[in-house]
């Protein structure tokens, strides 16, 4: 038999999730170096370019409900992208910058969070659309 949990504790665990990154959370959004690999999220450095930094506003999550999580209500943007590139992998980090929470993929597309445009100019203004977290019960 598998071990599951009842959808309260899924929601609390993913709740766990802002509360641990803390209020003021920043999202790295990085284009990966050709031929590179996705690291994990346990490692410190990701081969590629920081392409912005998202200051994450309060309450960055709705209140988990059914075993999944969507972003709250505030935008999630960066009014100047710091280089420009396309953009594939981000990092939601706690307030230092560095400390990893969890990580994926990134685009406009079929991707864990969908941007409104992924390829960055340098100083241009961008906005993450749609974001959520489902908790698999395990």
């Amino acid at each position: 038999m598998a071990i599951t949990l009842t959808t309260l504790c899924r929601d609390a665990r993913l709740n766990a999730i802002e509360t641990y990154a803390g209020g003021t959370a920043i999202i790295n959004i990085y284009q990966l170096t050709t031929g590179s690999s996705t690291p994990g999220v346990n490692t410190g450095a990701v081969p590629g370019t920081l392409l912005a930094a998202i200051t994450c506003p309060a309450d960055y999550f709705q209140a988990a409900s059914g075993g999944s999580m969507i972003k709250g209500t505030a935008a999630w943007s960066d009014t100047s992208a710091d280089a420009a590139g396309t953009a594939a992998l981000f990092r939601l980090c706690k307030n230092d910058g560095t400390t990893p929470v969890l990580q994926g993929s990134v685009g406009t597309a079929a991707t864990d969070m969908i941007v409104d445009n992924a390829v960055f100019a340098a100083g241009q203004t961008f906005t993450v659309t749609t974001f959520s977290l489902t908790d698999g019960n395990g």
